[in-house]
């Protein structure tokens, strides 16, 4: 019996000591996981610092606003030379006509200017092809009329609305030489120019080669005028400038150009010298008669007296406009020379009616409107009974 009970007690003995290893083991499993959330502590504080660094990027976007505003322009133009070589074209190029010129300018839309001699053609000399990464403008069979300013520009579009990048641009100057046409052609056989006071003026004798000379001339009397190249100087690319236009120099003139052979002469210009003030139209308006009977007919003059070089057009508004009643309206403008030897536009809307009738009595409203602005004036018709 009492070798059983010690049997017993040695059985007991060791089941609480089993019993205690496996307490100290599951008490070394919480020292484990604080060795892990110290080690994870210690990769958060790593990630906390790749936070740090971050912040330091709207410091960057900073300094990139402030150097947008001091970005100087970029020059997007090249000229494709023989065997796919690329230059920067010069500001001007001299070349001979017959030669084939192609320019390309950077950007996936890009607008483009050239003479405005290709406005009034449909040649197929001239195309433009715009390409993934750039714009292509080919000039085949060149001619002298070709002679003039190339330009291109990014164009930048926010929805429907856009513009020019005036960061991002290209031009140069092109002339094609021809012995046989040294000044470039016009369209116009007589060009009037208009001479004023405000500000110089230009005869645009340009020519196809820069070699040339060219001088300037008058008509009536004949004689060469002096080029001294402060009242009057000469740029090939433009032409003749008069920087301070006076009443003097109205009068036809014409250029001559010579290069190691026979003279040839431009077209005649006339100048015209005017003050008038370039303004809104300055408009008037008169009936033939206010006062009218059944049956009677009548004239309604709108009047402009203003700037040669600035077209007006004229809008009607009157009592039987809604129901279609038939007027006969007609427009015209010439030149006129005043008293003081100033040259102005002479600008008139005649609204004209057959057969009045009592719908046509009421206000005669003449709208005037040029390229500055518009002037709006009335006059009323009524019955004479």
């Amino acid at each position: 019996m009492k070798f059983f009970v010690v049997l017993l007690f040695v059985f007991f003995g060791e089941l609480l000591l089993q019993m205690g290893d496996c307490h100290k083991k599951e008490k070394r499993i919480p020292q484990r996981n604080e060795k892990s959330k110290q080690k994870a502590a210690g990769q958060n504080k790593i990630r906390a610092t790749d936070k740090k660094m971050k912040l330091k990027v709207p410091k960057l976007r900073k300094e990139r606003i402030f150097l947008d505003k001091e970005l100087k322009a970029t020059f997007i133009m090249t000229q494709v030379l023989d065997k796919g070589r690329f230059q920067k074209p010069a500001e001007t190029l001299n070349l001979t006509i017959g030669q084939s010129i192609e320019l390309r300018c950077k950007g996936n839309n890009i607008g483009w200017a050239y003479p405005s001699y290709f406005n009034n053609l449909n040649n197929s000399r001239l195309s433009i092809i715009q390409q993934q990464k750039y714009s292509q403008l080919t000039l085949t069979n060149t001619r002298a009329a070709d002679t003039g300013e190339y330009s291109c520009w990014v164009i930048l579009c926010d929805g429907l609305e856009c513009s020019k990048d005036d960061l991002k641009m290209g031009k140069t100057y092109i002339f094609f030489a021809d012995p046989a046409e040294l000044f470039v052609p016009s369209t116009n056989y007589f060009d009037i120019i208009y001479l004023r006071s405000d500000g110089p003026s230009i005869i645009p004798c340009r020519v196809s080669t820069p070699l040339a000379n060219v001088t300037l001339h008058r008509e009536i009397p004949p004689q060469e005028l002096p080029v001294d190249g402060s009242l009057i100087s000469y740029d090939a690319k433009k032409g003749f400038i008069i920087r301070q236009p006076n009443l003097k120099q109205k009068g036809v003139v014409h250029c001559m150009a010579s290069l190691q052979g026979t003279p040839q002469i431009s077209s005649n210009y006339l100048l015209l010298y005017t003050e008038a003030p370039r303004g809104p139209p300055s408009t008037t308006i008169a009936a033939s008669s206010n006062a009218v009977s059944g049956g009677d007919q009548v004239n309604m003059t709108c009047t402009v007296l203003g700037d040669p070089d600035l077209q007006v057009d004229f809008t009607w508004k009157y009592p039987g406009q809604q129901d279609e009643r038939p007027v006969i309206i007609t427009e015209k403008w010439r030149l006129i020379d005043q008293n003081n030897g100033y040259t102005v536009r002479l600008s008139k809307s005649m609204l004209y009616i057959d057969d009045v009738e009592t719908i046509d009595v009421g206000d005669y409203i003449c709208m005037a409107r040029n390229s500055i602005g518009e002037t709006t004036v009335a006059t009323r018709l009524f019955f004479h009974y």
